[in-house]
């Protein structure tokens, strides 16, 4: 069981907030496949504090999206407290805050992991947060800014003397982004003197990789993100090798057609045909990724408008509905 403040999950694997992605139709997608915790997007205090028309659909959750993370982003205490207090009237289970993104537009305005930069605002902001929440709170950090100054496992005692309930961690610095390799001594360094829980990230694109993540950080958890484009079914899969060291094969194709046209008609019934068919579009490369038979089909995809257009080049690729 993994224990966050007063939730707790009886799996590790949980599916991490990602822009663009992890909207309420690919979460419930996830969830029948294993991630018991799900986060909705990250979400900026400041488009909170504007009660933005694109934040509240963010937002959106139903009965059987639980339990729910949400991920804040921000450096403002005026922003940051506004948007607590907003946000109070929905129903989530977790609050994390962001100090990881690496997004120039974000570390440009001193959020994310322009955060690693200033521990001591770093440490106010914190302090800010888990005395306002109504939740428990995790934080996301990197390994630091740059190979020169790797302070994670300095943030991470920071955090927890603030009070947080949990630490989420990407084996990378800032500057690598999302390129070279993952550090996994570096992560394991951070879990020495922590009393609460590391969930680490980064790589987890197998059920090996998801094995190695756990044996040679020592962390309590996994937060999946980019190895479940494409693949929702990696939750499954980690799963079962971890209980039985078994590796399930990717499903066969005329079965991943079935994912994808319930994963298109539920973002067309979120969004509306129109929103719908083109936030699925980029799914439909992901899910296609190395089928090589579809490649000429994944420029057409780029380019179709109506459900029927997508039914018809996912029944031509790979099954039929």
């Amino acid at each position: 069981m993994l224990k966050i403040g007063k939730l707790k999950l009886k799996s590790k694997l949980i599916l991490a907030p990602m822009a663009g992605i992890t909207d309420l139709p690919y979460r419930l997608l996830c969830r029948k496949f294993g991630a018991e915790l799900a986060f909705v997007e990250m979400i900026n205090c400041r488009s909170v504090s504007f009660k933005s028309k694109r934040t509240k659909q963010m937002l959106s959750t139903e009965s059987k999206d639980s339990p729910l993370g949400l991920q804040i982003l921000g450096c403002e205490e005026k922003y940051i407290l506004h948007s607590l207090e907003i946000l109070k009237d929905y129903k989530f289970d977790i609050l994390d805050f962001n100090s990881a993104c690496p997004a120039k537009k974000v570390v440009r305005r001193g959020e994310g992991s322009g955060l690693l930069r200033e521990p001591k605002l770093f440490a106010k902001i914190i302090k800010l947060v888990v005395k306002n929440s109504w939740l428990p709170v995790s934080v996301k950090i990197r390994l630091g800014w740059d190979k020169d100054s790797v302070n994670a496992h300095e943030i991470a005692l920071i955090a927890q003397d603030c009070g947080v309930d949990a630490l989420f961690i990407h084996g990378r610095t800032k500057t690598q982004g999302y390129s070279g390799q993952v550090d996994y001594a570096a992560i394991a360094a951070v879990r020495k003197g922590l009393r609460i829980p590391l969930i680490a990230s980064g790589d987890i694109f197998s059920g090996s990789l998801a094995k190695k993540m756990l044996d040679e950080t020592g962390c309590a958890g996994l937060a999946v993100a980019r190895g479940s484009l494409g693949n929702p079914w990696i939750f499954k899969e980690i799963k079962e090798y971890l209980e039985t060291g078994k590796i399930i094969k990717r499903p066969a194709e005329k079965v991943i057609a079935k994912i994808m046209f319930e994963h298109l008609d539920s973002c067309v019934e979120f969004y509306g045909e129109r929103n719908g068919v083109v936030i699925f579009r980029k799914f439909y490369t992901w899910y296609t990724k190395g089928l090589p038979k579809v490649r000429r089909l994944r420029e057409k995809s780029s380019r179709v408008r109506t459900r029927d257009e997508v039914v018809k080049i996912i029944s031509e690729g790979l099954g039929h509905e």
